[in-house]
């Protein structure tokens, strides 16, 4: 009846559902070391967290000063001030380029437009040309 109650227990942790109290139980029953053959998949994951608690880091940990990598940070505080830098006057160029190129093309535009509208008024005067010249043609021939 015990394992029938740890293998819902068991599922119930893996899916992370359990109470500190039900954990308690599970940790509690599979540390005992009397465990059902087919429970025993499991008792190396309780056994474990019970040993790790129990172990400590006891040697003596060194640090040393930190004043290299500072100086490190000063270099790369000046380097990446530099690349700030060539970055923004690159990009200024690029934009005034655009700008410029923006504007030729606003200007081609309006001149493209003032030539056709010059063009169309010529064509009028020189229909009218030609009708006059008819005109004249015609004229000369009566009096002819």
């Amino acid at each position: 009846m015990e394992s029938a109650n740890i293998e819902k227990l068991i599922k119930k942790y893996l899916e992370g559902n359990t109470s500190l109290q039900e954990e308690t139980t599970l940790k509690n029953y599979f540390t005992k070391g009397i465990v059902a053959p087919h429970l025993q998949e499991y008792q190396t994951l309780f056994t474990y967290f019970v040993t790790a608690k129990e172990e400590s880091y006891l040697k003596t940990i060194e640090l040393s000063p930190l004043k290299k990598s500072k100086r490190n940070y000063l270099w790369l505080s000046i380097v990446a001030s530099i690349a700030l830098l060539v970055g923004v006057f690159v990009g200024k160029q690029q934009y005034e380029e655009y700008q410029q190129k923006q504007e030729a093309e606003r200007l081609f535009a309006e001149l493209s437009k003032g030539l056709k509208l010059i063009s169309t008024n010529l064509q009028k005067g020189e229909q009218a040309v030609a009708s006059l010249y008819t005109l004249e043609n015609t004229v000369n021939k009566i009096v002819k």
